[in-house]
């Protein structure tokens, strides 16, 4: 399933690294791409990925999640 992230409090290409980083540590997420123009990022991830463990990789590497579409 294709995920799309709404995120807030990224303002430099640093934290796109550390976002990408924390989404691509979850189990079952692949094809991880974390847009600073759009404040989002959109990932694959298997049936079994919840949106509370997307939620808190985000969470603990400081940023905010908006929602989770």
């Amino acid at each position: 399933m294709i995920k799309k992230i709404s995120i807030e409090g990224m303002s430099c290409m640093h934290c796109v690294k550390h976002v990408t980083d924390a989404l691509n540590e979850i189990d079952g997420v692949s094809n991880v791409n974390v847009s600073l123009d759009t404040k989002s990022a959109t990932i694959e991830a298997d049936d079994k990925v919840k949106d509370e463990a997307i939620k808190a990789a985000i969470e603990d590497a400081g940023y905010e999640v908006v929602n989770i579409l």
